[in-house]
């Protein structure tokens, strides 16, 4: 295959060019030192030949969206951007190393360092999807690593917002990486579509390859299609990926977008659930929950709403059809993940779902953290650690708001919220609400979490919600 070769560098103000560093089907990427301040930096630049008005508004949009969204420690940081001399549009970037992409299909990457970059990823594209933006291009070659091995999402160059995306957008695709419906022109993008592109990229990290890609034999764009489309995912060929997280991933990939996780927070929250079993320090979700951040986006009033799960009526035909072993794996985690719904309009649904096999999946939750109480306790106790008291409860319709003061944190300390019943999430602000059912009982404990610790639990808190 004949590559084309690689565009001039431009003569920017202040910048002096040292060398290229890659090629795409649109831009160049060369490295560049800036002068003032001195530091090195990766400058995208658009192919003359490809400008038009339209790529113009793309290359816009691009910069715009990424300079909103770059200071979230898992998105590649954007310095400037303008037009050369000659005509081309030029980004200014954190420069970042590729390795990711090649380093998979020669050795095998820890298990621990694969959560890890799900986390911190699945933490920026939730990020992204509270600002309306989907960034529809997700795969190992969009994950690069800061000089401290961070990993940073890339290239919005196909983003788009939530509202605009329909089935009639004509986008570019990554077909190992792009979800079915996506690659059967249903949508040209969702937010279940993302959680899928996640997925397969974690396992493209994990097995060496892409989930439908078949190792020494044909795949082309219509076989790898055929193969997404009937969504029958292989298993992970490695001795040290436990059950629990294949189980996380075959739920994310699944054919129909509604038996995923929901939301890339979910997955993030499946994965750290793994980490606790396998005894590993949770890594931090990074998602702004702040009153500053909201106020930025909308409605100060805007929260993340956690749904609470109830049990299944144990007669019920989706309970036999949801019921599984005492000894899966696969049923703790894609029972037990909690629903994470945004509520920009603060309308909540009136009515949670409902899961089968309720006193196996409580049993196991409560199995699970217990175990990782001990570990957090043996790596340090709880006694340096502030506690949270006086935790409120104030009802908005079927939903419970929960609060608290801050107990005096530090700035890396965050709380464990933790829902009666197994759900639990992390997060630094003061206030937590959790949609309802009318009638149902819902109760809190916050713990401040440091370093791989939990501090003292507070006082349950429970509120009731009335009945019509």
């Amino acid at each position: 295959m004949t590559r084309r070769r690689p565009s001039e560098p431009p003569i920017l103000p202040g910048f002096s060019h040292v060398r290229l560093l890659g090629s795409g089907g649109f831009a160049d990427v060369f490295l560049y030192e800036q002068n003032m301040p001195r530091r090195q930096v990766a400058v995208k630049v658009m192919l003359a030949d490809v400008v038009t008005e339209h790529v113009r508004q793309m290359f816009q949009v691009e910069a715009n969206l990424m300079a909103q969204l770059s200071s979230h420690p898992g998105i590649l940081t954007v310095y400037q951007a303008s037009i050369s001399a000659d005509g081309r549009p030029y980004l200014v970037m954190e420069l970042c190393s590729s390795q990711l992409a090649s380093r998979y299909r020669v050795e095998r990457i820890p298990v621990p360092e694969v959560l890890r970059i799900g986390v911190q990823i699945g933490s920026a594209i939730e990020t992204a999807h509270r600002s309306g933006v989907l960034h529809r291009d997700i795969k190992p070659s969009n994950i690069l690593l800061t000089a401290y091995g961070h990993p940073v999402l890339s290239d919005f160059g196909i983003a788009s917002s939530l509202s605009a995306a329909s089935a009639t957008d004509s986008v570019g695709m990554s077909i190992p990486w792009s979800a079915p419906e996506v690659l059967l022109d249903e949508t040209a993008g969702t937010v279940q579509s993302e959680v899928w592109s996640l997925a397969a990229t974690l396992y493209t990290l994990l097995a060496g390859r892409s989930p439908f890609e078949v190792l020494d034999g044909s795949n082309s764009s219509d076989e790898l299609i055929g193969r997404i489309a009937r969504a029958r995912v292989p298993a992970i060929d490695r001795d040290d990926v436990p059950a629990s997280l294949e189980a996380v991933l075959r739920r994310a990939l699944s054919r129909d977008p509604h038996k995923r996780q929901q939301s890339a927070l979910e997955l993030v929250r499946d994965l750290q659930r793994v980490e606790a079993e396998l005894g590993l320090v949770t890594t931090q979700a990074d998602v702004a929950m702040d009153d500053w951040a909201l106020a930025t986006i909308g409605d100060p009033g805007d929260r993340t709403i956690v749904r609470a799960i109830a049990p299944r009526a144990p007669g019920s035909s989706t309970g036999r059809r949801r019921r599984r072993s005492v000894a899966s794996a696969q049923a703790a985690i894609a029972e037990t993940s909690p629903e994470i719904v945004g509520t920009a309009t603060r309308r909540v649904a009136r009515r949670s779902r409902l899961l089968a096999g309720a006193l196996v999946l409580v049993a196991l939750a409560v199995i699970a953290l217990g175990a990782t109480a001990t570990m957090l306790a043996i790596q340090g106790g709880d006694r340096d650690l502030p506690r949270v008291s006086n935790v409120e409860a104030e009802l908005d319709g079927t939903t419970v708001v929960f609060s608290w003061a801050d107990p005096g944190i530090a700035p890396d300390d965050t709380y464990q919220v933790r829902v009666a019943g197994g759900i639990e999430t992390f997060q630094r602000t003061t206030e937590f609400a959790v949609a309802a059912v009318e009638g149902e009982r819902v109760c809190v404990t916050v713990r401040v979490a440091r370093e791989g610790r939990l501090g003292a639990a507070s006082d349950e808190k429970c509120a009731e919600v009335a009945g019509e």
